[in-house]
């Protein structure tokens, strides 16, 4: 139910994110890491202002953001998790409806058998 025009109501924050999204990436700075693929888990939070309209073309369509981490983890050899959550964050900031991008990035192997995973979580937003 939509609010009236004079309604005190006003949205504070709309927030789109995805979680658990599995890519396989060539990622890494040691010899070992080099020309091989790794898996990644990636979470990806953005702020973007919404309506109660019911179109997709005005939203942030999640769909986008796991295309993004899709193409970024296709481009080839990334060396830091921090580039790739940078380099991802970024493009879902080239969206101009996107205020902030919180994008976080697990690396499941990446201490194994001693963790579960390590990574790095990044927040960009626009200045």
């Amino acid at each position: 139910m939509n609010a009236p025009a004079h309604s005190p109501v006003r949205l504070a924050v709309s927030r789109v994110f995805v979680t658990g999204v599995k890519v396989q990436a060539e990622i890494g700075v040691y010899r070992h890491e080099i020309g091989r693929v790794q898996p990644l888990i990636v979470d990806v939070e953005l702020d973007a202002p919404t309506n109660a309209s019911d179109r997709l073309a005005e939203t942030v369509n999640y769909e986008t953001i796991l295309q993004a981490a899709q193409a970024l983890a296709a481009e080839g050899h990334v060396d830091l998790v921090e580039t790739f959550a940078h380099r991802l964050a970024e493009r879902c900031l080239a969206d101009p409806r996107v205020t902030r991008a919180r994008v976080r990035i697990e690396k499941p192997l990446a201490l194994a058998p001693h963790a579960t995973g390590a990574g790095v979580e990044i927040v960009l937003e626009r200045a």
